[in-house]
């Protein structure tokens, strides 16, 4: 192989690998995304959370997928918990709920700054897809991308049924909250 040739490979070599660290500086990752629900009812407030939620944010197309293993929902009661898992979830057959969807606005991820935004997407829980636009922040400070968002999801929207005898106890449309703080993956 000639010298011209040896160059030309580095340089076409040394410019992949530098496109690849670039792509992958610019996707954001996390195992540990805080999710929250909320039941209210005049009878009874129902609370659980999750700090098992997976998010990636691909920077370059704003694509956004949000994760979370059902059966990692922890309530006050354990009773409550299994209820939720064998009667409403049906957690063994639909072990996740999932978010996949694009941010609508563009953002500048290399400067700190909070940006409001909506997430356009299909929402998957109980294994029924719902397109749905969900509001939130992105906050941007020190390569760490901050996302937050709060939204409703109503229980038949997604064939989720509450037997007549508890719909008192159990709110037909749920408040969810997702908080987490995703990393550069490197």
């Amino acid at each position: 192989m000639t010298w011209e040739k040896k160059i030309t490979s580095i340089l076409l070599g040394s410019s992949f690998l530098l496109l690849q660290l670039n792509a992958s500086g610019q996707n954001y990752g996390s195992k540990n995304v805080k999710l929250a629900m909320f039941s209210s009812t005049p009878v009874e407030d129902i609370r659980a959370v999750s700090v098992k939620g997976a998010a990636v944010l691909l920077a370059k197309t704003r694509e956004i997928v949000v994760q979370v293993p059902v059966r990692t929902f922890e309530f006050d009661r354990k009773l409550m918990q299994e209820h939720f898992n064998e009667n409403y979830m049906e957690s063994d057959q639909y072990p996740l709920a999932k978010f996949k969807g694009i941010i609508d606005q563009v953002i500048d991820f290399t400067k700190d700054g909070v940006y409001p935004v909506t997430v356009n997407g299909t929402l998957s829980v109980h294994g029924v897809d719902k397109n749905r636009v969900i509001p939130g922040k992105v906050i941007i400070r020190n390569a760490e991308v901050h996302i937050l968002t709060e939204f409703k999801v109503a229980c038949a929207d997604h064939n989720i049924k509450i037997p007549n005898l508890i719909i008192t106890k159990v709110a037909e449309v749920i408040n969810i909250k997702v908080d987490g703080m995703l990393n550069q993956i490197k």
